[in-house]
């Protein structure tokens, strides 16, 4: 079962003292926008709720043990796990599905769906990258080339509505930029991501039943706010 948004624990900033660390206790230290990767996981692991402590950090105001002590790369997420941190999203959702009981889902005794998801992971910072930098530049022409590359990625497998045909480590590691790039270019470049990509539609609304994705939604006013003081007020 997922956590509702009244039962996640509170973020903890710089105010804040740090939890005991490496005590065994397995942890997922994030902020609340990239929950949702954790969450998306744990639909298909009973348990897995259970087995990993979440723990939510202030990235305006953080603490300054997360990089003494925890993760001195200083990023988010990380995961705190036998004695050891694993960082960087992709890295981390893959230990997750390979050091955690459960299906997995990554289709390892499938050779060509193994091989393109393993493209569509390798071209997250692509997508990502190309879009940010396009929010100080042409927005609508970077955007029209990625979600066309993710509607044609799509329309590989047509046994399911997902990038790999059944939900995967692919889905998870695009969602959260999906989501906040979909409510960004709506609202400031009023660009809407599904116009002429049913299969962009389609997926999306296949995500948005998931209720364990759902808890973590970024609130749009909050995402567009941080984002045009991130991207557009410093031009």
């Amino acid at each position: 079962m997922a956590y509702r948004h009244e039962e996640l624990p509170p973020t903890l900033d710089s105010t804040s003292s740090p939890p005991p660390l490496f005590d065994g206790t397995t942890r997922f230290t994030s902020f609340l926008y990239i929950f949702g990767l954790i969450y998306n996981i744990s639909i298909s692991r009973t348990g897995l709720q259970d087995k990993i402590k979440l723990v939510p950090i202030n990235l305006q105001n953080r603490p300054d043990w997360y990089k003494e002590k925890v993760y001195p790369g200083n990023k988010v997420p990380a995961l705190e796990h036998n004695g050891k941190v694993i960082g960087e999203s992709l890295d981390l959702i893959k230990y997750i599905d390979s050091n955690f009981e459960g299906p997995s889902l990554f289709p390892k005794d499938d050779p060509e769906r193994k091989k393109f998801g393993e493209e569509l992971l390798t071209y997250v910072d692509t997508f990502t990258g190309s879009l940010y930098r396009s929010f100080k530049g042409d927005a609508v022409k970077a955007a029209d080339e990625q979600f066309d590359y993710l509607e044609n990625a799509l329309k590989k497998f047509d046994d399911g509505s997902y990038f790999l045909g059944q939900f995967s480590l692919v889905d998870i590691a695009y969602i959260p930029f999906i989501e906040r790039f979909q409510v960004f270019l709506s609202d400031v470049f009023k660009y809407d991501i599904t116009a002429g990509r049913p299969k962009l539609a389609a997926w999306f609304e296949e995500i948005n039943k998931i209720e364990a994705y759902k808890v973590t939604k970024t609130d749009p006013k909050e995402l567009v706010a941080f984002y045009k003081k991130r991207f557009l007020e410093q031009q």
